[in-house]
């Protein structure tokens, strides 16, 4: 999280920056995507949380299917290269540590892998989910059911989860 992200601590000061302000301070609420709070700022002023993540959800909606895709493929697999190598922005880092996925055993890290290896194969973009009250077998389980679904429904179902984490990094940085 860059300097000016971690001084905006409330959506008025958020409402009163510059373009290019408003979205340094809103960097890392969607994964690599500054794009979401560029084209949000627009709908400012926001008087709530809620109002500020519906804008930018809508923004996304808004998108054109690939930056939707690029989106969803900004995501880092879960416990994957990037965890291993320890290149995951501050924001997954923490979300997936509080799922306990840096405490996988290696059978379970065998599985977590070998899902998100089926799941890439199956839909050609990672498996994303809001981890935040999950534990790390729960998650296992969801991409294994997950991966019983259609690629329309997948896709989707990844968008409404980079919501569900844009919502919760918000509630973190305006709590």
């Amino acid at each position: 999280m860059t300097q000016i992200a971690q001084s905006v601590t409330s959506l008025a000061e958020l409402n009163e920056l510059p373009q290019d302000q408003f979205v340094a301070a809103l960097d890392g609420i969607f994964e690599h995507s500054p794009w979401v709070a560029e084209r949000s700022w627009a709908k400012r002023p926001f008087n709530s949380v809620e109002a500020l993540h519906t804008a930018m959800f809508q923004t996304v909606q808004d998108a054109s299917h690939q930056e939707k895709l690029d989106l969803i493929c900004a995501h880092p697999e879960l416990a994957g290269k990037e965890a291993e190598e320890g290149t995951l922005t501050k924001e997954s880092t923490g979300e997936q540590r509080g799922a306990g996925l840096d405490q996988c055993t290696p059978a379970e890290l065998e599985r977590l892998r070998g899902l998100n290896a089926a799941y890439r194969e199956r839909f050609g973009f990672p498996f994303v989910i809001a981890v935040k009250g999950f534990t790390r077998h729960e998650i296992m389980d969801n991409v294994d059911a997950r991966l019983n679904n259609d690629k329309d429904t997948e896709f989707e179902a990844c968008l409404v989860q980079i919501g569900k984490i844009a919502r919760f990094r918000l509630d973190a940085q305006f709590a």
